[in-house]
């Protein structure tokens, strides 16, 4: 198991470094490398509206992927032959993105679009396999919730290490490939800096995908063995009839956009407000560390407090770091220790719904006759993706509404432009969160222990009607 564990872990790191880069990253570089100058705002503005509609438009796919995966049947299982495409394509495809596409971004900038166009929807499609096969892969590595809790902590720790170990390097390593290939000195940052960091980042994600591909193995039992084929015209029914997965979705997503909008926006707040960028590299180290240490804390605390006690608490800490983050100023000190407080639950807060919507499998099973591992699982990366679309919409609305594009320096930044950025940054995700405690501590009951009843009956369930079956065939015979 110990090789299980390790493997699976490594496809986190990899999967969520990708996740990072696309979704915090990319609207940076659109504002501060891709495009500069006359007419930056605008250009930047429409790549963005692209991502953020193409994103509104595939997500309706996304439970329809879940069915395709479902429905798969190989050797190797119904995941990894999805996995490994989709890490081969995503990875091709985001280093693609953080290019010039060959100078089409300066010589036509009409053709720059449709290119990217096309470019980001063979990406988004081959990612949303990646990002649902790997996950959904959970509920079929184990029905036991304590083996699930294990597999889903170590998946978190490598997925923090990733998404956090981006924020460590992103500097240092568009710094280094903007001075090894274009020459230049001191922290200015360059196409070609970007470009190689995103080649990195690819190798890593490709990587992680193969360690998970080549070490990690389905489980076969009788709850699994009763799945039918997924139709594709019933894949929205099978979510709609699961209210427990409908309310904790929705909490989710209002959890997901807040998280990813503010630490979208952080880089800017170090950039604009504190006037140190390089200063933001220590958020990852800070973060990185807590990490380490919150994740494995997960199966413990969730032991004596349950999962609703962790979710619900640790948003209510994730609000005390926001009253920090408004008495911060230009203190990156007190940016460290509030984006500490802010960021500690987050991870457990993560895997308490992750495992909350693993066990709604067996809830929709229960429920209404019929297992869907990969459509139900599909939901969380929806979920991801919706957010990450919104939110690189609003990084982009708040850094050209607040005045922080192009060569803008924090001395430009007025009193309006400051309040706009802190609305975006601080407001308005405080109001998300409270929302999502609110729905998940009301709506949400599928608890670890009406799961392990439901587990139960269904293995009762499911044990008579084999008995049964098999009694009928020897009688005929």
């Amino acid at each position: 198991m110990v090789k299980q564990y390790l493997s699976y872990a490594l496809g986190a790191f990899g999967h969520d470094a990708f996740y990072a880069t696309l979704n915090t990253y990319f609207a940076i570089f659109v504002t501060s490398a891709l495009f500069v100058g006359k007419g930056s705002a605008a250009a930047a503005g429409i790549v963005t509206t692209m991502v953020v509609v193409i994103r509104l438009i595939e997500i309706a796919f996304d439970p329809m992927i879940g069915g395709m995966v479902d429905n798969t049947d190989t050797k190797i299982g119904k995941f990894k032959p999805w996995l490994l495409a989709g890490a081969i394509v995503s990875s091709v495809g985001l280093i693609l993105m953080f290019s010039s596409l060959f100078g089409l971004a300066d010589s036509n900038k009409s053709i720059y679009f449709l290119v990217f166009g096309i470019v980001f929807v063979i990406m988004d499609i081959f990612y949303s396999f990646k990002d649902i096969s790997f996950w959904s892969m959970l509920p079929a590595l184990s029905v036991d919730t304590k083996v699930r809790n294990r597999f889903g902590t170590v998946g978190r720790f490598g997925s923090t290490l990733g998404s956090q170990g981006v924020i460590i390097v992103i500097m240092p390593l568009v710094i280094y490939f903007s001075q090894k290939f274009s020459g230049t000195h001191g922290s200015t940052e360059t196409r070609a800096g970007w470009l190689g960091f995103a080649i990195v980042i690819g190798l890593v994600s490709l990587l992680g995908a193969l360690a998970t591909f080549f070490g990690t193995k389905e489980t076969k039992n009788l709850i699994r063995e009763n799945t039918e084929r997924t139709r594709f015209r019933d894949v929205f029914k099978v979510i709609g009839e699961n209210d427990q997965l409908m309310w904790l979705g929705l909490s989710y997503l209002l959890f997901a956009l807040s998280y990813v909008v503010t630490n979208s926006l952080l880089i800017y707040y170090f950039q604009y407000v504190i006037g140190n960028a390089k200063a933001y590299s220590v958020v990852g180290g800070v973060t990185a560390i807590l990490g380490i240490i919150s994740v494995p804390l997960f199966p413990i605390i969730v032991s004596k407090i349950t999962r609703r006690g962790v979710y619900v608490g640790g948003i209510c800490m994730m609000l005390v770091g926001y009253v920090l983050f408004n008495f911060a100023g230009s203190s990156a000190i007190m940016m460290y220790i509030a984006d500490a407080i802010f960021f500690f639950p987050y991870p457990m807060i993560f895997l308490a719904a992750l495992m909350t919507i693993t066990d709604s499998v067996e809830y929709g099973q229960w429920k209404n006759g019929t297992r869907n591992e990969s459509v139900t699982l599909s939901v969380r990366p929806l979920i991801d993706k919706l957010a990450g679309a919104f939110s690189t919409g609003i990084v982009v609305i708040a850094a050209v509404h607040s005045g922080m594009t192009g060569n803008a320096q924090p001395s430009d930044i007025t009193a309006h432009g400051m309040f706009i950025f802190h609305s975006f940054i601080f407001y308005m995700p405080m109001i998300l969160l409270v929302i999502s405690a609110l729905i998940y501590e009301f709506k949400v009951t599928l608890s670890e222990k009406k799961h392990a009843e439901i587990v139960k009956k269904l293995e009762s369930k499911l044990q008579t009607e084999k008995t049964e079956k098999d009694a009928k065939i020897q009688s005929e015979n």
